[in-house]
């Protein structure tokens, strides 16, 4: 019966709204652009003067639609950077209003452009959402001289980094695989270069950044955690430009401008890290025996095929490269491409289909007499189709279905034959598809709504042999399947509720609740996760990951908007997780499953955050105290005990100031507690040989991390052709050796003990990079 009611509750608020109203209204749509590049503003709130508790914001290709009765109105755009606009219409039809805006004479280096209107935090009824703009990321201290979208989002309340030399990124107790990157609507394996010191992402190339952490809308799925929505930029269809930057270990090209002036355009951008060619060109012999680079290339067309129907092609492919000559040369690294076309369908229907390629691969070869090779290759095919109907000025549907189709070479294992090895483990082919249907609802002036139901089916396919497990894990009966027949599927049913009731104009509270499934998992039993850690996809023994979340905020704004505050607890219940036996081997075994627990987890915390966002002096303070536990039987005595990314308290203190108009000054402080890690509680001799005795998992701590990271930018010329900048870092500025790995050798003086030795990578990291555009 409850299920029945939920079902139903959306289906009968369409059906209820005032059907007479809605057939006397007219709808006014359009884009938003930048009036001297003509590229497509998102996020642009679009008000109407003599309504003033009704507006919109464009969506991520710049288009907005109003519904109204018949009458004159007059249209307000206010977006940070850009003049306030007025726009004058009579809706006495359907109308299409194309609307420009022109850059504020304000110097763009004393404001934070931002994709949001001043009050979208108490406004928005989506809880747990971080936006920021590139402009703000570009001010924050870097690394290497590279600014790093991935590492400024690690700055927020609930999101937690890897670690140092690890890939990823926590959010809200999850682990690193349950988060989905997506870029331009592409899912990335790997978002990071060079073991997680460098994004995947070329900044200049990427117009928009969105973390979503708490209750997903309806559309996002595939991950328990969260989405990482990154968005490219379109190019300038009216002019050429090129961008760049010259760093001590890198550099970056970007090219764009029109194909067809006004209607079509392209960007090209190029980067990669030249640390090795200057190693050997000053290094000792052993350095001039390393590879260690990386490099990325990103392209984006865009065409605009009619008022009605446009067209995008984006293509991206990274690859890191780290080797010792004759010793051993690896590789890993995602080629993506996605093919949208999006159509306005009428004043209410919008449509949008992608198909959409994926590939992550890695590769090892060793030549210390051995000439091993191991190989792993992940390929997707996708189709993706979205509706956007706006039923009223109140009420607006989404619906849509996903559909992949998953080809895993989880590993090949070659050895030459007079070694006695060679092996390929089975590739694993599976089909993902999701549908799904939202609504946002604005019930009254002070309540919003966003309901919606997500179903994911997960089908797990042949060809290849499929192994029944006993209670003990163990391979009792192996079963053939052909190509194409359907081994088992999983089918779950994800709602989603979240809901935003305004107390007053400058204060709101928010509530959420959503379940979400994972069929992509990520097997790694290492203290961080690396590239070479290995995916595997739903069986009939590794059933769908699913979490309940549920959030409630606070949030509020002072002094005109110039302040805000929030303050968000979260619980998350989580089944079917995965975690391994003791000593488990995880590569190099088709029946991986054998050595694999499952189990229950759990994650909850509390995270605040205030924030300055305008002004000469901007930034923000962030704390979260938090918790993370994981109960599989096999581990722990069957006991609760703390996952990895467990850490109780993370604080993160940024501040951006415009110093004059030359310089802008910078600096972040972050801490968090350290890692729950598993650490050898003693040793023993049998036989003559040492035995490392290990009592719990997860049972010690790592040391507390922290680090201060300070950053200035000089302006060194600034007209309306040609624009250069100075860009000085300095990464760990009071030079902290914080904990890479902490390694357990037998004492040197007494065989009889153990001495840990703490290995750190960076202290004092300065740099100093050139950048341009003209």
């Amino acid at each position: 019966m409850s299920k029945f009611f939920r079902l139903s509750f959306g289906f009968i608020l369409f059906f209820l709204l005032p059907l007479s109203a809605i057939a006397q209204n007219y709808t006014v749509r359009g884009k938003i652009v930048d009036e001297k590049t003509n590229e497509v503003l998102a996020g642009v709130p679009v008000g109407v003067l003599e309504k003033t508790a009704t507006g919109v914001f464009t969506n991520n290709n710049g288009e907005y639609k109003i519904t109204l009765p018949k009458g004159n109105y007059s249209l307000i755009v206010r977006y940070v950077g850009y003049e306030d606009k007025k726009v004058k219409i009579s809706l006495t039809k359907d109308i299409v209003e194309n609307i420009s805006l022109e850059s504020s004479s304000i110097d763009l280096n004393e404001v934070v452009v931002s994709s949001r209107r001043a009050d979208e935090n108490i406004a928005s009824v989506q809880t747990g959402v971080e936006k920021m703009s590139i402009q703000e990321i570009n001010k924050l201290p870097v690394l290497f001289g590279e600014r790093d979208l991935v590492k400024a989002i690690q700055l927020m309340p609930g999101v937690k980094s890897a670690g140092e030399g690890g890939t990823g990124f926590y959010v809200r107790g999850g682990s690193s695989d349950q988060n989905l990157v997506l870029l331009d609507n592409v899912g990335v394996y790997n978002a990071s270069h060079l073991m997680g010191f460098f994004s995947a992402f070329n900044s200049d190339m990427v117009r928009d950044v969105t973390l979503y952490k708490g209750a997903l809308p309806s559309q996002y799925g595939e991950r328990l955690s969260s989405i990482l929505d990154v968005q490219m930029r379109d190019g300038d269809n009216q002019d050429y430009h090129v961008n760049g930057g010259l760093g001590l270990i890198s550099s970056k090209l970007n090219v764009e401008g029109p194909i067809k002036k006004g209607k079509s355009s392209f960007i090209v951008g190029a980067r990669r890290t030249y640390a090795d060619v200057i190693a050997r060109a000053f290094g000792s012999e052993d350095i001039k025996n390393t590879t260690l680079y990386f490099y990325d290339l990103n392209m984006k067309l865009n065409f605009q095929l009619s008022d009605k129907d446009r067209l995008t092609f984006t293509a991206y492919t990274g690859q890191d490269k780290l080797g010792i000559a004759d010793v051993v040369d690896t590789d890993w690294g995602n080629t993506v491409g996605t093919l949208k076309w999006n159509r306005t369908m009428s004043n209410k229907w919008n449509s949008s289909t992608a198909l959409i390629y994926n590939r992550y691969s890695y590769n090892i070869a060793v030549d210390m007499n051995q000439d091993i090779h191991i190989a792993s290759i992940i390929n997707d095919y996708a189709l993706k189709q979205e509706f956007t109907y706006l039923q009223s000025a109140a009420s607006t549907w989404k619906l849509g279905v996903h559909s992949t189709y998953h080809d895993i070479a989880p590993g090949k294992l070659d050895i030459p034959l007079d070694k006695g090895v060679s092996r390929r483990l089975q590739n694993r082919y599976s089909w993902e598809n999701g549908v799904f249907a939202s609504n946002t609802l604005k019930a009254t002036d002070r309540l919003e709504i966003m309901y919606g139901l997500r179903v994911s089916a997960f089908s797990v396919l042949g060809a290849g042999d499929f192994y029944n497990l006993n209670e003990n894990h163990e391979v009792i009966d192996t079963v053939s399947y052909k190509s194409g027949e359907f081994v088992k599927t999983y089918l779950n049913l994800e709602p989603r509720f979240s809901t935003a009731y305004r107390l007053n104009n400058v204060s709101s509270i928010k509530a959420a609740y959503a379940r979400t499934t994972q069929s992509m998992h990520l097997l790694s039993n290492s203290t961080f996760a690396t590239p070479y850690d290995r995916w595997v996809s739903t069986s009939n023994n590794i059933k769908p990951q699913i979490a309940d979340q549920f959030t409630l905020g606070y949030f509020r704004n002072f002094a005109n908007n110039l302040f805000e505050f929030s303050a968000e607890v979260y619980y998350k219940d989580m089944r079917n997780q995965i975690d391994f036996k003791d000593n488990a081997l995880t590569y190099g075994n088709d029946d991986v499953e054998t050595e694999l627990l499952f189990g229950k987890g759990r994650a909850y915390g509390i995270e605040f955050l205030f924030k300055k966002r305008v002004g000469r002096l901007s930034g923000w303070v962030g704390y979260t105290l938090s918790k993370s536990e994981k109960k599989i039987d096999g581990i722990n005595n069957n006991e609760w005990y703390d996952a990895v990314q467990d850490r109780t308290h993370e604080i993160s203190m940024v501040a951006m100031y415009n110093l004059n108009d030359k310089w802008t000054l910078s600096g972040a402080w972050i801490y968090y507690t350290g890692n729950a890690v598993t650490y050898p509680s003693g040793k023993y001799q049998v036989d003559g040989k040492e035995i490392v005795y290990y009592a719990e998992r997860n049972g010690y701590r790592a040391p507390d991390y922290h680090r201060l990271d300070l950053g200035a930018t000089c302006v060194l010329k600034k007209t309306k052709k040609f624009y250069s900048e100075l860009a000085f870092s300095l990464y760990n500025a009071y030079g902290r050796e914080n904990t890479y790995f902490i390694e357990f050798r037998t004492n040197d003086d007494d065989p009889s003990k153990s001495s840990a030795y703490q290995y750190s990578l960076f202290r004092f990291v300065p740099s100093i990079s050139w950048n341009f555009r003209f």
